[in-house]
């Protein structure tokens, strides 16, 4: 028997994987059939990949369970309302997700019949499906041979082969690297098990290369921290801005946002533009202040200053909004930066 540096790296991470995979709603065991009779198993396989971007886990599980229970296929969120999916979706972030979501469901049901597409090709044609993740459904879905290449399994293989690179100019040489390693089958539990491996051993900062199955020939294990390199990162620039709180007899003035620009098609409430889109017409000039809130998004820092403001009955507000309850103001799925307005508003109130 050969020693184990000497045995095929992806027959040594599908060895480990039949052991040691994680359990998840959107996966099947190691090694089982793919129901390729099932027209919902490539739509399950769809769903879990967008929501998992840029995402956890753990943060996706209860979303991923709500929108099955709710669209338990394609063709039923691609009838879906746009308002219903950016409600569901509010709190998971990256709202262009759900855009996506909605615009690939629909052309999956007017294009193909309903039924995602085989070939990774043809899935990389549909709105939102860059390559990664056409790749990861013609793997995982559909059992064909395709190169998955996520941050996990980037820092495996820049790990593995001391790629000194840095990121993001190596991400052609990790894919290449990555494609010598992917066999010809079970291709989709390799890419699982590469995403494993870099989730639980082949971690960012406290590595497990004790127990890592592929460390015997690892070129980075005396120093894999220092992998994969990574260019230097420029500072967050930050922006302010101004939201109002209008109330009047219990409730709260929501708007929708523009379909297109950030948080596109969320309710939200009214707010100036810190976004760099246009200033919403009608907002008041003053108000009370009422405290801020921070957040953070991908490219910059947002700090928005609060003014409360009491409607009188009769004044005017800006279009396109509607007035919410307060008392049910968490079911109206505001995203995460407004839903912080509003948990920032309601502090010491009696529910």
């Amino acid at each position: 028997m050969p020693v184990e540096s000497e045995a095929p790296f992806a027959h040594r991470i599908l060895r480990w994987f039949d052991a040691h995979a994680r359990a998840l709603p959107w996966r099947l065991p190691p090694g089982e059939p793919l129901p390729l009779d099932d027209p919902d198993w490539p739509y399950r396989v769809w769903l879990s990949e967008i929501m998992l971007q840029q995402t956890t886990v753990a943060a996706v599980k209860p979303y991923y369970a709500a929108f099955l229970a709710r669209w338990p296929s394609v063709v039923a969120l691609a009838g879906a309302a746009d308002s219903d999916v950016m409600a569901a979706w509010a709190g998971l972030g990256y709202y262009a997700r759900a855009r996506n979501l909605l615009a690939c469901a629909r052309a999956v049901r007017d294009q193909h019949e309903g039924r995602f597409p085989a070939q990774e090709a043809a899935l990389r044609a549909l709105p939102g499906l860059g390559a990664y993740t056409a790749a990861a459904v013609a793997a995982i879905a559909f059992g064909q041979r395709a190169v998955v290449v996520d941050g996990n399994v980037e820092r495996v293989v820049a790990r593995h082969h001391a790629v000194d690179a840095p990121l993001p100019g190596a991400k052609p040489q990790l894919r290449a690297l990555t494609d010598k390693l992917t066999p010809d089958h079970r291709a989709g539990d390799f890419a699982q098990a590469m995403m494993d491996l870099g989730a639980t051993i082949c971690t960012p900062r406290s590595p497990a290369c004790g127990i890592c199955p592929v460390a015997a020939d690892c070129a980075g294990r005396l120093d894999p921290t220092g992998f994969p390199v990574k260019a230097p990162k420029k500072a967050r620039p930050e922006r302010q801005g101004l939201v109002w709180w209008m109330e009047r007899n219990g409730q709260v003035w929501l708007v929708r946002r523009p379909e297109t620009g950030m948080l596109g098609g969320m309710l939200a409430l009214p707010s100036d533009d810190w976004d760099g889109g246009a200033r919403v017409a009608g907002l008041p000039e003053g108000g009370e202040e009422a405290g801020s809130i921070r957040h953070v998004f991908t490219h910059f820092g947002l700090t928005l200053e609060i003014r409360a403001v009491e409607a009188a009955p009769g004044c005017t507000l800006p279009e396109g909004g509607q007035w919410w309850p307060v008392r049910k103001i968490a079911q109206a799925g505001l995203p995460s930066l407004f839903a912080k307005v509003a948990a920032e508003m309601l502090k010491g109130r009696t529910p």
